[in-house]
């Protein structure tokens, strides 16, 4: 990996910044992808089917993965793109004008941070960032560098969402006083794999970054690291934020809760999983409550929420006159003390990820953060609500909130969780 030091690159940064051309209202935007595993070459095979951009760069750890993505580019007919181990060289490309990242969710931060700073404007995976610390950082570093940093987060720009969301404003099922996020996806035992020598091809140093130095394993690298503190949040943070952030909407854009309160635990598997199969979460607002729960075992549906490819996620609102499930099919309100559905909605054909990455690059056309349908500070408050479940989790007990401070009350064991011990030079 190069050396560059964190003085010199954000030198180099602000130079960028300053030469990053604006593009015209009939240019293409140059777009690089940053994570070029499952889901960076779904944003590949997206990004290529829009008019408004077009990939001009590659950059992940493994070069088997470039190699993948350069296939792909070149058999649809596309122009071979820029290849990179270290996103800090792509970033230095002043005709490159957005980024798009699938990274692990450790990356998440200095991926978005240090393209801002380069003059590039973001889409970032959700959760935003894995811990609350980055979130803050994140928001911050986009006002000041004047970036678009769209969140994943692709039910803000889904049609059947949109109005669900805007009945449940306007009162179809009376006040809201509970949102439900329910996340039972079926998830395997990773099982144990063993201590390997570092594959061929693969920057090792460079996938783990902020996170602690740990000897290579299949199961800290593929997929799996979703499941390990150290690179990921569990499926809380992983699936599970897209139904906390649908939920957080439904309930008016909630924020800070007054307390957060997970239980749960790693059950049934003897692997090498670390966080909960199973978790249960609340997150208190006085006059309203935030329930979130992940089964990741055999388990039935809940209430009137349908059964899709075998797992049941989405969301359920409960108010003083009905109550409401949605999720990415369509949704249904049901009213009265006989539960009559009064409404019966099903979801558009269009994809809400296309739908989503083009109103990202609209916002990149107009510079006006307010047009983002799922913002950084949308994506990273979304994000912090998974944290505060996690942090209750590993902690085991109910946590209040001092929202005016941004700490825990009295808990210096809970507050120590809300940012990370970093791995120099990988410093948010």
């Amino acid at each position: 990996m190069s050396s560059i030091s964190r003085r010199s690159f954000f030198q180099g940064a602000t130079m960028a910044l300053s030469a990053t051309s604006v593009v015209g209202a009939n240019d293409r935007i140059n777009l690089g992808i940053v994570g070029l595993g499952g889901r960076g070459m779904g944003h590949l095979g997206t990004y290529s089917r829009l008019e408004e951009c077009r990939v001009t760069g590659l950059c992940d750890v493994n070069q088997e993965a470039r190699e993948r993505a350069q296939a792909r580019i070149v058999k649809a007919g596309g122009a071979k793109a820029k290849e990179y181990t270290d996103m800090r060289k792509m970033f230095e490309d002043k005709e490159l004008n957005a980024v798009s990242t699938a990274t692990p969710n450790h990356w998440h931060a200095l991926t978005t941070i240090w393209a801002c700073q380069a003059g590039k404007d973001v889409y970032v995976e959700k959760p935003a960032s894995h811990n609350v610390h980055e979130g803050h950082r994140m928001v911050e570093t986009a006002r000041k560098y004047k970036r678009m940093v769209q969140v994943g987060s692709q039910s803000r720009s889904t049609p059947h969402m949109i109005r669900a969301m805007q009945l449940l404003r306007e009162g179809v099922i009376g006040k809201v006083y509970l949102g439900k996020a329910l996340c039972f996806k079926r998830r395997r035992s990773i099982g144990k794999t063993p201590v390997q020598p570092v594959p061929a091809g693969i920057d090792w140093n460079l996938f783990l970054g902020p996170a602690p130095m740990r000897p290579f394993t299949m199961n800290r690298y593929k997929y799996n690291w979703h499941w390990f503190w150290d690179t990921g949040n569990g499926d809380i943070g992983n699936q599970g934020v897209h139904e906390m952030d649908i939920c957080r909407w439904g309930l008016g854009e909630v924020t800070w809760p007054k307390w957060a309160f997970s239980s749960g635990g790693k059950v049934i598997y003897d692997d090498d999983q670390e966080t909960p199969n199973t978790q249960l979460a609340t997150l208190g607002y006085g006059d309203s409550e935030l329930v979130f729960e992940v089964r990741g075992l055999v388990t039935g549906p809940e209430g009137g929420l349908p059964v899709r490819k075998g797992n049941t996620v989405g969301n359920l609102f409960l108010g003083a006159d009905g109550w409401m499930w949605v999720d990415g099919g369509g949704f249904s309100v049901y009213k009265g003390e006989d539960n009559a559905k009064v409404m019966d909605e099903k979801g558009a054909d269009e994809a809400g990820t296309a739908l989503h990455m083009k109103n990202f690059l609209q916002a990149c056309r107009s510079r006006n953060h307010k047009e983002l349908t799922a913002e950084i500070e949308i994506g990273a408050m979304s994000a912090a609500l998974c944290h505060l479940a996690n942090i209750s989790y590993r902690v085991n007990r109910k946590l209040t909130w001092d929202a005016a401070r941004g700490k825990f009350v009295n808990d210096a064991e809970a507050d120590k969780l809300l940012t990370r011990d970093y791995r120099k030079p990988y410093v948010v």
